[in-house]
């Protein structure tokens, strides 16, 4: 189920994605491992030391093939994933969702720990084959913690699933360059029904131990579903629906004969009529149904022993031991200490009043707010990218090593703009056929002011996302589950870390865009008051929702979805401020220790250039960095 696969974007397929321990004896080598036998003499201790290096480099190669040869296997179980990753091997084929074939990737995963740990010398590995092996362990073993949960995460929700994903994946992902990539597509539509009906009883199954999404959330839910089947071929309102638009897009891109070309579109419309429309009918009518026998309560304490399972989350998403009400508290001492900077900078511009008739000055001046019109959108799109190339020229000051891939910036498609965030970030196709992209949506622009476009653009674009994302992804000697996977509270901790790192490079000169880093970084302060809130101390949507609102100055529009979409992905959006937090303190340990061997661009190769970890990794990284540093001086 789509965010109870939490941090690893391998979940789907390498069965080894929920939370759980660490390698007992990770990061250790034996005393005197590679020291010599007393008396020997240098020359048999030359030797012996090169013998040890062969050695390790030797079982570390064996490893890391073992590691790819098992993604591969793994990839072969997952026909979107091979799509996603570029790839167009089983390229008219649908991912399998049964639960028997669920738990068949369960006990793959099992399996797979169990071999490594039987066939492989921890000991005799380098240092990254070590890393691998114990963050291909964390997964297998959060994989075992996760399994006693798998039918407690929502099936489809307003924000995903596979009512709004599985358009959204043939828009964007499935490429048609070809004949037969165009043929894929349509088998793709005429296997559509299987595969969301695999869906729709993964949901039953789930309603049937009363995990049901809250009652307001079917309304929107079918209002998506409808719009997936509204225009051509499904009415005659004159335009083509979204596949449909998408698909003849396609096909008259080919350089084919008109008649083909006839042909598949015709094929299209009777898949889409025939199998996608009757398919979406029933998703309605299963949203129907349970708004029907769904209640009010927004929290997954709702749930069977759903403390325990909103603990799991917060432990899987943030990749640290935290309670909720230490996670509660921390939030509000953030939210206090960044009201504090922000009356500071309205000092600066000389406004005159509490700090909530600021927010409200914010949320309402005109000044801060592109128009709410197709030109207004092109401006903030242009603008934008322009923010983005800028912060390139600086990206050196900052990076010893940067992403190959391209970034674009797009407007959120409008078929899924009301279900959709914010903004949000698309990896880049690992073998180029696809750039990183920068999703914004633009469906009210009262709810994308000037004043956080700064931020915002850092954080999914560079140095935030696309940076960390797309440098992981191109790294070398590397096994690919590491390359392609990933830990929230690494991943949106370093996003969040990206904001507030350009204002030590000159960015936010205007006091304004400064107040809008202030305000994101709020905005995720808050998080962790509001998720708690919701999930562990019962609040209800609205008393979210009138937090967020007296304490941020975000529109009520933005404070709604946002609130909405905590209610429905339960501990995800305490990883951000944890993520951030954590690394704003390892930097400043390794400040403190170095001196003035201290480099920022080190310090980042050392996040980055190994790819995500949970964070207590990431600290043994950066204290055997600044132990390593140390000793070289």
């Amino acid at each position: 189920m789509t965010w109870l696969a939490g941090a690893s974007a391998l979940a789907l397929l390498a069965a080894c994605s929920q939370p759980a321990g660490d390698h007992s004896a990770a990061g250790q080598t034996p005393a005197g491992a590679d020291r010599p036998e007393s008396g020997s003499t240098n020359a048999e201790a030359a030797g012996e030391t090169s013998q040890t290096a062969d050695a390790a480099e030797t079982e570390s190669e064996r490893l890391n093939a073992w590691f790819d040869e098992v993604f591969e296997a793994n990839l072969a179980r997952s026909p979107m994933y091979q799509t996603y990753l570029g790839r167009k091997t089983d390229y008219e084929r649908w991912n399998d969702a049964s639960p028997e074939f669920e738990a068949e990737s369960y006990e793959i995963g099992q399996a797979n720990l169990a071999h490594m740990r039987e066939n492989f010398d921890f000991d005799a590995l380098d240092e990254s084959a070590q890393l691998s092996w114990r963050l291909f362990e964390y997964d297998a073993e959060r994989s075992e913690a996760g399994w006693r949960w798998r039918d407690h995460g929502y099936t489809f929700t307003p924000r995903s699933g596979p009512h709004m994903n599985t358009p959204t994946f043939l828009i964007n992902n499935h490429r048609v360059d070809t004949l037969s990539d165009a043929e894929a597509y349509v088998a793709r539509l005429e296997g559509m029904g299987d595969y969301l009906d695999q869906n729709i009883a993964n949901s039953r199954r789930s309603a049937e131990l009363g995990i049901l999404t809250p009652r307001w959330t079917y309304e929107p839910m079918i209002a998506t579903a409808r719009n997936v089947i509204t225009g051509a071929p499904f009415d005659d309102s004159g335009e083509d629906s979204p596949l449909m638009a998408d698909f003849r897009g396609k096909v008259e891109a080919l350089d084919i004969d008109q008649a083909e070309k006839d042909r598949l579109i015709a094929e299209a419309e009777a898949a889409l009529t025939s199998v996608v429309e009757p398919a979406y009918q029933r998703i309605i009518a299963l949203f129907e149904e349970q708004a029907e026998i769904a209640t009010d309560d927004d929290g997954v304490w709702k749930h069977p022993d759903g403390g325990e399972f909103y603990n799991y989350l917060l432990n899987n998403y943030t990749t640290m031991d935290l309670s909720a009400e230490e996670i509660h508290q921390l939030g509000l001492a953030e939210v206090e200490r960044i009201h504090g900077e922000m009356r500071a900078i309205m000092d600066e511009v000389g406004f005159e009043g509490s700090l909530q008739d600021f927010f409200e000055f914010m949320r309402t001046d005109e000044q801060f707010y592109y128009p709410n019109t197709d030109e207004g959108r092109a401006d903030y799109l242009a603008d934008a990218t322009a923010l983005i190339d800028t912060m390139r020229e600086t990206l050196p000051q900052m990076f010893n090593t940067f992403p190959e891939a391209e970034l674009e910036v797009r407007r959120v498609e409008p078929f899924r703009e009301n279900a959709a965030g914010k903004a949000f970030y698309q990896r880049p196709a690992p073998n180029g056929t696809r750039p990183g992209v920068y999703y914004a949506n633009l469906r009210d622009m009262a709810d994308m002011p000037t004043y956080q476009m700064e931020a915002l653009a850092y954080h999914e674009g560079i140095p935030g996302h696309h940076m960390q994302l797309a440098i992981m992804q191109e790294l070398d000697g590397v096994p690919a589950f590491r390359r392609f996977g990933g830990y929230t509270a690494y991943t949106e901790g370093w996003g969040l870390y990206t904001e507030y790192l350009p204002k030590e490079f000159g960015f936010y000169s205007d006091p304004y865009s400064d107040f809008g880093r202030l305000a994101m970084e709020l905005w995720r302060a808050c998080r962790l008051v509001v998720d708690t809130g919701l999930h562990y101390h019962q609040w209800t949507r609205q008393e979210a929702v009138d937090y967020l609102l007296e304490n941020t100055p975000n529109p009520e529009g933005d404070v709604r979805n946002a609130i909405d979409r905590y209610i429905v992905y339960p501990g995800q959006a305490n990883a951000y401020k944890v993520g951030m937090l954590e690394i704003l303190r390892l930097r400043g340990v390794a400040e403190e220790a170095l001196g003035e061997a201290y480099d920022i661009r080190d310090f980042h190769d050392v996040v980055l250039t190994q790819g995500a970890m949970p964070l207590a990794v990431l600290e043994e990284r950066v204290n055997n960095w600044i132990a390593e540093t140390r000793a070289a001086e």
